[in-house]
């Protein structure tokens, strides 16, 4: 598969980082937990090994869940649940690749994911297709290097740009 090419310019509301480490994926993927509500739908873009499942691990930090996150590559789907200051809330972690057609996301559910009581977060969600919904915060990860990656933070919807902007404010005062 070849890599993908994150284009040079972002629109306005959009924010851009680099990774310098898994680690530090994963701080980022805390930060931005933090900010996570009932409801959100997060999509991981990006090829194999550029750190998803890292930044799924920062988000349940940061989401206080005690569990252990893991790839869902063979499952689909894991789900984690958050602290108990967050009500134990629900965190899905979802893997679409090996989805051959978006017309297979019917059977498991996916759509009640995205739309509950919980935080979703979707890799390859290009396999989805039009049936995820248009409001949604797409994270684009990019290999730069052997450790770094490049992370574009790009919010569909005024909910997410009101996410952006609180994770904005407390990463940088």
């Amino acid at each position: 598969m070849s890599e993908r090419k994150l284009p040079a310019t972002q629109a306005a509301h959009e924010l851009d980082f680099i990774s310098h480490s898994p680690a530090q994926t994963e701080r980022i993927g805390q930060r931005l937990g933090e900010q996570f509500q009932p409801g959100d739908l997060i999509l991981l873009i990006g090829d194999f090994g550029v750190g998803k499942t890292h930044l799924v691990k920062g988000v349940a930090r940061g989401l206080e869940s005690p569990d252990l996150v893991t790839s869902p590559s063979f499952v689909l789907i894991n789900e984690y649940h958050a602290g108990s200051a967050r009500r134990t809330m629900p965190i899905y972690h979802a893997d679409l690749y090996r989805i051959a057609e978006a017309g297979e996301l019917t059977t498991i559910g996916l759509d009640e994911l995205w739309a509950g009581d919980g935080v979703c977060l979707i890799e390859w969600p290009e396999r989805a297709g039009a049936l995820l919904p248009a409001e949604h915060l797409a994270i684009h990860m990019q290999h730069l290097s052997e450790t770094k990656r490049r992370l574009r933070l790009a919010p569909h919807g005024p909910r997410y740009v009101a996410l952006l902007d609180r994770f904005k404010d407390m990463t940088f005062g």
